[in-house]
Parts: C-alpha cells; sequence; structure tokens
C-alpha cells in the first residue's frame, strides 16, 4: 500500500511540474483591429476548437492569454490555422438514444473559432466538440454555411426502434453538387462521398485543382508534422510477485498462507497508438505478456480433532496476460519523456493449478485457477522514442473465482525494460 501512494504522489508531482513542456512555437494573430502580430503560441494541438490561446510576442517574455473576443484568426505556421466565424450550426447529436424524427437541421449561432483544413479557391473549415463534429465551406461564390449531416428517426415511437428506422440527411452533397462544380468531379464521386475528415479533404483538393488554382492543405500540414502513431515494443523485464491463500469455510486447515514473495522473468510485446491530437501526449497501450509463478508452502492440516498433519501446497501459475489501457506522456526535452499509464489486465491462464497431497495419501487440495481481471497502474521514463524503463504496480487478482470457499490476493510489481522496434 506505501508503495501504490508513493507511486500515485510521485505521478501527481510529476504531471503538475511538467504540464508546462509543451512549447511556443511560431506563429501570429490578427486582433480586432485587423492587425497582425508575429509571435510565439503555444501549441496545444487541440482536439476540440479552442476559445482561447496563449502567446508569447519574444521568447523570454511573460505568456499572454487571449481569447476569441478578441482574436480574428490565429494560425501557428506551417501547422494549424483557425479563424473566428458567426455561424450557424446545428448542434443535433448522433448517438441512437438522442435521434429525433426532425429530419432538418435545427441551427444556433455561434461564434467560434474555425480550424481551416483546406484554404483556396474553396475552403473546408472543422469544428469538434466532444462528439460534435461538424464541416463548413466558402467559395469565391458562396458565402460560408455549414455542410449539413445528420441522421434522424423515421418512427415516432422513440421507445420502440430499431437500425432500420434510422436515416439520414445527406444535404451536404447536394450543397457540394450545386456549389462546386468541376469537370474533373462526377455526381456518383458525390454520391460516394462521407461526411468525414479524409473524404471532404480530398474532395476539396481535387475540386481547388480543377483549374490549378493555389491553395493550402493544413491538414497535409498536420500529417507531416505528426510522428508515427504506431510503435511496436519489446520489453522484457522482472516480476515480483506475491500470494496469499485462504479457504473461509473448512476448519479442516490451518491455512492462511501467505506464500513467500518470487522473482523470474516476464517478456511482453506493445503495441502503442499515439493519440493524433495534443500534442501526442496521449496513447492507446496493448501489451501481450508471458508471465508465470510457480512455488509451494508447507501448512498443517487435521486427521482428528487431537492430531494434526502437514502437508505443501503447490502452485503453478503461468498465463498471457494482456493489458489494454491509456499512457499520458510528459515531455521534458526533445529526447525525454516520462510516463504514467493505467491498464484493465485480462489473463488467460496457461499452467493452472494448486495443489497439495496428503500425508497419508490422497488428493488434499485440488484447484483450478480462473483468474479476474485487474489493474495495473505504472511511470517510466522513455529515451530517443527507442528505450524505456518502467515500474509497474498489479493490484489484488483473484485466481480462484470460480470457488467461493476459497479466496486469493495475488499482487504483481514489474521492472520493465522496453526497446522500440519501430
Amino acid at each position: 500500500m506505501k508503495i501504490n501512494n508513493a507511486l500515485f504522489t510521485i505521478a501527481i508531482l510529476l504531471s503538475i511540474n511538467t504540464f508546462s513542456q509543451v512549447s511556443f512555437e511560431k506563429g501570429y494573430y490578427i486582433n480586432n483591429a485587423g492587425k497582425k502580430v508575429n509571435c510565439l503560441i503555444k501549441n496545444l494541438d487541440w482536439k476540440n476548437n479552442p476559445t482561447d490561446f496563449e502567446y508569447k510576442l519574444t521568447e523570454n517574455s511573460e505568456p499572454v492569454t487571449t481569447t476569441i473576443t478578441n482574436i480574428k484568426e490565429f494560425s501557428i505556421l506551417g501547422k494549424s490555422k483557425y479563424i473566428r466565424h458567426h455561424v450557424k450550426i446545428d448542434k443535433s447529436r448522433e448517438s441512437i438514444n438522442y435521434l429525433s424524427i426532425e429530419k432538418g437541421p435545427i441551427f444556433v449561432e455561434e461564434t467560434l473559432f474555425l480550424a481551416v483544413l483546406i484554404e483556396g479557391k474553396a475552403s473546408l473549415f472543422y469544428y469538434e466538440k466532444s462528439n460534435l463534429k461538424r464541416y463548413f465551406y466558402e467559395s469565391d461564390n458562396h458565402k460560408l454555411e455549414q455542410l449539413v449531416f445528420k441522421s434522424y428517426l423515421t418512427y415516432p415511437n422513440y421507445e420502440k426502434y430499431d437500425k432500420s428506422e434510422v436515416a439520414e440527411n445527406n444535404q451536404y452533397k447536394q450543397q457540394l453538387w450545386s456549389n462546386l462544380k468541376c469537370k474533373a468531379i462526377s455526381l456518383s464521386q458525390i454520391e460516394r462521398l462521407k461526411y468525414k475528415k479524409r473524404d471532404l479533404v480530398n474532395f476539396f483538393t481535387k475540386y481547388n485543382n480543377c483549374d490549378k488554382s493555389n491553395f493550402t492543405n493544413f491538414e497535409k500540414s498536420k500529417k507531416l508534422n505528426r510522428k508515427k502513431l504506431l510503435s511496436i515494443s519489446v520489453r522484457p523485464g522482472l516480476n515480483n510477485l506475491s500470494c496469499e491463500l485462504d479457504n473461509n469455510v473448512t476448519s479442516l486447515f490451518d491455512l492462511d498462507t501467505e506464500f513467500d514473495n518470487q522473482s523470474n522473468f516476464r517478456l511482453g510485446i506493445e503495441a502503442e497508438i499515439i493519440m493524433p491530437f495534443n500534442k501526442n501526449k496521449w496513447a492507446i497501450i496493448i501489451e501481450p505478456t508471458y508471465q508465470y509463478f510457480k512455488t509451494d508452502q508447507e501448512i498443517t492440516y487435521l486427521i482428528s480433532p487431537i492430531e494434526n498433519k502437514k502437508s505443501t501446497v503447490n502452485i503453478d501459475y503461468s498465463s498471457i496476460e494482456i493489458p489494454i489501457g491509456v499512457r499520458h506522456y510528459m515531455f521534458l526535452n526533445k529526447s525525454s519523456k516520462l510516463f504514467v499509464n493505467a491498464a484493465l489486465v485480462f489473463d488467460a491462464p496457461i499452467s493452472t493449478k494448486i495443489s497439495a497431497k496428503r500425508e497419508e495419501g490422497g488428493e488434499l487440495i485440488n484447484l483450478d485457477i480462473v483468474s479476474n481481471m485487474n489493474l495495473a497502474f505504472g511511470i517510466g521514463y522513455k529515451f530517443m522514442n527507442k528505450f524505456s524503463l518502467e515500474l509497474r504496480l498489479g493490484n489484488s487478482r483473484e485466481l480462484l473465482n470460480d470457488d467461493p470457499s476459497w479466496h486469493s490476493d495475488y499482487k504483481s510489481t514489474s521492472f520493465i525494460f522496453g526497446y522500440t522496434l519501430f
């Protein structure tokens, strides 16, 4: 418990101390008077469209926070651009539990920073907040408006519907076909167009290429600046394992046994998927890992009210653990970063036996291991995106889930070395 508390405290302190490590990068903003100011902008690689941002006029000046009410436009050079627009936006939710029978969009007016995806003869903009994703467009001949997509119910009874009663308003296809005609784009191509970032970026790229007009693809620039999103690492290490057994039903055993701690080898292969926002600071991790625990402990059992004998309980337990979780990076400099992670650990036992023999012959204990899921928490350091060290703690795992008369308390502490293959 003390180790767990210490790990939690260290993680909190590291999070506080390294939160400010996101860099200020060259950019500019345009204020309400139309004045363009070159500056350094704190690049948070926003997932949700911002309403404010921090900037510095020089490398050594104090950061200043400004908001959407003061700024018409801001950009981090070569990476992203946001323009303030007063728009009509439909905020209808796409979750099936919140669909209505209203086919048309329900617009509300808001002032937003829209992210520029394509800027040219025809421009594409993007807005995201939580699960809400909306696209806007404008062209030389058409003022800015939302591209309309909406799911709705065709059956008025909200308490009883199935997927066949969910329809889609794909008005955005008609908008594009009517207002952005191009010889290189056919009606069938628009009919296949999905309300997705990649599809729409490709469409606006193709449209702007129709007459070879100049345009900027900020989405392409962003992808070029991102690091690879998937990495595979081999992760050998050392496990320190402990286990306790007790029986809550019978008085046959004098058994409240804590087995000696055991240290042994573990080997994992980790797939890490970096999330494409917030400067690559968040990741999903999956790490199939081989581990084993083989030990024994002497116990005493009764053969009569006045006589007892001794036996040895043997645990032979090996498994493939599959932790699935999230990781958060805290950058120290260009080559070093700290991380914390939390995972839900699924367990697939391979060798699954807890047994003991009677001194006078025959079986005393014969249990098959059926394990539960458990949680694991880790803290570590990564260097040059190649080498890593991690301390990971696993909380209590029940090994005898199918036998209510027995209880186990299996815990692990792991010291893991990682080497990223690609």
